[in-house]
């Protein structure tokens, strides 16, 4: 497995989305999953508090015993929905009661990847990464990071990260898929670009469309996660299932499926770190490290663009 440097930390070029455990499976799937991620190369575990109530952290945990060190753990805080009224995300003091919750519920000394879930408007920039590079000097966490952040607030918080005399965050996450472009035109990859930021999606198989198991036509099949869900709306409609059907088409005429457009899409951008995608069974996480393989020409990348345009220009309208 291809490993990419994220500040300091060296990830593996596919990672393990793990807000399904807690949720979508149980600790003895999890433990299968993980293990599985492990043997495949895998080393970079992305979870939050928020998940599953923070049953995820703990499964993670537990899942981890006995190859802590093979695994780079990155969660999260301050999500909104995690946050009691008039509390900030990135409050000093509650970021480090945060990390304790999350240490113990992880069952671990340290993590990797600590990122802010959300930006966090009434916190001073560098209140919030004073207190992160504090907590990095101090060993409770390897790197930071942040994610949702605009092009605006990642330059603000470079400048009061400079003012103060410490690192401003290497990494940010946020969405990014084949048909979902917000990062290439609001200026988040410019300023990645220019502030020498790591870049880590989430949702790059939107939510399953990006596997080809929904198509134009066809009920969801029974037990996938959209079936079920309230949210099935902001992945999947007809103009986006038909715009999946050419891409299909497309990715056979190259030999390859639609899952490995989605995965290489990513490994083959020079900013990405690592794509993240979440997993439920060992045969999925199996998939995901093969479709890592192709590498995707300029040519590629400019005949993907012409099949999802229309797409992307009516989100962006």
């Amino acid at each position: 497995m291809e490993r990419n440097a994220l500040g300091r930390l060296d990830v593996s070029a596919v990672g393990l989305g793990c807000n399904n455990f807690g949720g979508r499976i149980d600790e003895a799937q999890t433990l299968v999953v993980v293990d599985a991620a492990l043997d495949a190369g895998i080393n970079y575990f992305d979870t939050a508090e928020a998940y599953s109530d923070g049953k995820s952290e703990e499964l993670l945990g537990k899942a981890l015993a006995g190859r802590r060190g093979e695994a780079v753990i990155a969660t999260k805080w301050g999500h909104t929905m995690t946050l009691a009224e008039g509390e900030r995300g990135g409050d000093p003091a509650l970021i480090r009661s945060h990390l304790e919750a999350s240490l113990r519920r992880l069952g671990t000394d340290h993590i990797d990847h600590y990122q802010l879930h959300r930006p966090d408007p009434e916190t001073p920039p560098a209140e919030t990464l004073g207190c992160l590079a504090e907590l990095r000097d101090e060993g409770k966490i390897l790197e930071y990071g942040c994610t949702h952040f605009t092009a605006a607030e990642l330059d603000e918080s470079a400048a009061a990260a400079d003012s103060i005399g410490v690192d401003g965050y290497p990494s940010v996450q946020n969405h990014y898929s084949v048909l979902t472009r917000g990062p290439e035109m609001d200026g988040v990859f410019e300023a990645c670009e220019r502030l020498g930021t790591a870049f880590v999606p989430y949702f790059p198989l939107e939510s399953g469309l990006l596997t080809g198991k929904y198509r134009l036509g066809e009920e969801f099949p029974e037990g996938t996660r959209l079936a079920n869900s309230k949210r099935s709306d902001a992945f999947v409609d007809e103009q986006r299932l038909a715009v999946v059907e050419r891409l299909i088409e497309w990715c056979a005429d190259h030999d390859h499926s639609l899952l490995d457009l989605a995965i290489s899409w990513h490994t083959s951008h020079p900013l990405v770190a690592s794509v993240i995608a979440g997993a439920t069974r060992p045969e999925q996480v199996a998939a995901n490290v093969a479709a890592a393989g192709w590498c995707l020409s300029v040519d590629d990348r400019s005949e993907v663009d012409e099949i999802v345009s229309p797409v992307v220009r009516e989100r962006l309208d």
